[in-house]
C-alpha cells in the first residue's frame, strides 16, 4: 500500500509539474524517482543500480535521436525537398481540394524529420496565403497538418515511439516496424481527411478566379539570405536517394537504427557542406535539439528504472486493478486507445508515456493483454493529438503563424483528429495487430 501511495505521489507530481510548466522533464526524471526511492528505503547504492539499470534501456534510443535529428537538420538545411514542395505547391493551383490534398503531403514530407516545429514552418508559410486568396478557413490548413505529423510521428525517430521502447524495453525501430500498415493506413486517412475538408470548404464557397491569382503569387514566401546559402538543389537527387537507403535500411532492421543514422549523418555533412568549418557550425546550429531530446530520454531511464525496479509500479497496478471492473480488465487498451487522444491532450507527452503508458502495460499483464498491444493502441491516439495540445510549443507556434485562437483550433480540428485516430485503431484491429 505505501509503495502504490508514493508512487501515485510521484507520478501526480509528474504530471501537475509538467502541465503547469513548474519544472522540466529533464530534471523531473532524475529528482521525483531518487526521492521517492530514498522516501521507501532503498539506500544509496541501490538507487544508484535502479537508476544504471533504467539508463542502460535508453542509451541506444538517446543515440538514434541524437543523429537522425543532426541528420534530417542538414537535410533540411540542404532543402531537399524545396523542389518537390514548390512543384506541388504550383500544381495545386486555384483547385480547393487540390490545396488541401497537397498541404497533407507536403506536412508529410516536412515532418520526416520528426521536428513539429520545422513541419510547421515548412508548410503553414508555404500554403497559407493560398488559403486566403481561396477563403479556405485556416482551420483546415491546421487541421490537416495536424493529422499528418501525427501519423508521420510515428517513425522510429519520432518522440512518442521512442518513448515507448524505452517504456517495453525495446528498440525505437523494433516498436516502429508493426506500426508500418498503420502509418500507411494513417496516411490515407490524412488524405482522406484532406479531400472532405477540401470538399466542404467548397461548399462554403472557398474558390478564387484562377485568372486573377498569377503563378508568382502561389506559394510566394520570403526567404532569409542566410537559409538560402545553405541550400544544396544540385545535391536534391543525391540527398534524396541517401534518405530512401536510410528509411530501406531501417525497415530491413539489419542493423541497429542508431548506426545507421550515424552513418548517414556523417556521410550527408560531408556531401552537402565540405568545408570543416561550416560543418561545425551545421552541428552548433542543430545540436541544442539534439542534445535537450536525447538528454531528457537518458533521464527518463532513471525514471522508469526506479519505478520498476523498487516494486512501485507493481503495486501501482495492483491498486488500479482493485478499481477497474473485471469485465472491463481485458479490454483496458481498447478503452484507453479510444481515449488516448483526450488523454494525450491533457497529459502530455512525457507525463503520457512515461506515468500512464507503463501502468496500463501492468494491469492489462493481469488480464493476459501483451504489453505491446498495450502500448500499440496508446500510441496511435496520442500521436494524433500531438498538434492540439496545449503542452506542445509547436501548437502556439502553428496557431500564431496562422493567426487563429487557441480555443477555435481546438474545437475545430479535435473531432476530426479524433476520427483519424479511432479509424487507425479499428484498422490495426481489423488486421490483427491489435488484439482485442
Amino acid at each position: 500500500m505505501v509503495y502504490s501511495l508514493i508512487g501515485y505521489i510521484m507520478v501526480a507530481l509528474l504530471v501537475v509539474l509538467l502541465l503547469k510548466g513548474k519544472a522540466s522533464p529533464l530534471t523531473l526524471f532524475i529528482i521525483l524517482p531518487i526521492v521517492a526511492a530514498a522516501i521507501l528505503g532503498f539506500s544509496v547504492t541501490e538507487i544508484g543500480d535502479f537508476a544504471v539499470i533504467g539508463v542502460q534501456t535508453t542509451m541506444s534510443n538517446a543515440v538514434l535521436f541524437i543523429f537522425s535529428i543532426l541528420y534530417f537538420g542538414i537535410m533540411n538545411d540542404a532543402g531537399m525537398f524545396d523542389g518537390l514542395i514548390d512543384s506541388l505547391v504550383k500544381k495545386a493551383g486555384t483547385n480547393v481540394v487540390a490545396v488541401t490534398v497537397v498541404t497533407a503531403l507536403i506536412s508529410t514530407v516536412g515532418h520526416l524529420d520528426g521536428a513539429t516545429a520545422t513541419t510547421v514552418l515548412v508548410t503553414i508559410p508555404a500554403m497559407l496565403p493560398i488559403y486566403k486568396k481561396l477563403n479556405i478557413r485556416p482551420y483546415v490548413l491546421i487541421a490537416i497538418i495536424a493529422s499528418a505529423m501525427g501519423v508521420m510521428n510515428l517513425l522510429p525517430w519520432g518522440g512518442p515511439t521512442a518513448r515507448t521502447a524505452v517504456v517495453l524495453g525495446m528498440d525505437a525501430n523494433a516498436v516502429w516496424q508493426p506500426l508500418i500498415p498503420i502509418q500507411i493506413a494513417g496516411l490515407i486517412f490524412t488524405v482522406l481527411l484532406a479531400i472532405i475538408l477540401g470538399n466542404i470548404e467548397k461548399k462554403r464557397g472557398a474558390g478564387f478566379d484562377p485568372s486573377t491569382l498569377s503563378d508568382a503569387e502561389i506559394g510566394e514566401t520570403k526567404v532569409d539570405e542566410k537559409v538560402l546559402a545553405l541550400k544544396r538543389p544540385h545535391l536534391a537527387k543525391i540527398n534524396i536517394i541517401l534518405t530512401a537507403l536510410v528509411i530501406i535500411i531501417l525497415m530491413l532492421d539489419k542493423v541497429q537504427s542508431y548506426v545507421v543514422f550515424m552513418l548517414a549523418f556523417a556521410i550527408a555533412i560531408i556531401i552537402n557542406y565540405p568545408d570543416v568549418k561550416e560543418q561545425g557550425r551545421r552541428f552548433k546550429a542543430h545540436a541544442p535539439s539534439a542534445l535537450l531530446i536525447s538528454a531528457t530520454m537518458i533521464t527518463s531511464g532513471i525514471f522508469v528504472g526506479v519505478i520498476q525496479e523498487t516494486g512501485m509500479l507493481d503495486a501501482m497496478a495492483q491498486t488500479l486493478l482493485n478499481v477497474v471492473p473485471s469485465s472491463m480488465g481485458s479490454a483496458i487498451h481498447i478503452i484507453m486507445g479510444v481515449l488516448a487522444l483526450p488523454i494525450g491532450m491533457v497529459l502530455g507527452t512525457d507525463a503520457y508515456f512515461y506515468g500512464l503508458l507503463p501502468l496500463v502495460i501492468e494491469v492489462g499483464k493481469t488480464y493476459g493483454v501483451e504489453p505491446m498491444n498495450v502500448a500499440i493502441t496508446m500510441i496511435i491516439g496520442k500521436n494524433v493529438a500531438l498538434l492540439v495540445s496545449p503542452l506542445v510549443p509547436a501548437t502556439f507556434l502553428a496557431i500564431g503563424l496562422a493567426d487563429i485562437e487557441l480555443k477555435d483550433h481546438i474545437k475545430f480540428s479535435f473531432k476530426w483528429l479524433w476520427g483519424v485516430s479511432i479509424c487507425m485503431l479499428i484498422f490495426a484491429v481489423v488486421i490483427g495487430l491489435v488484439q482485442l
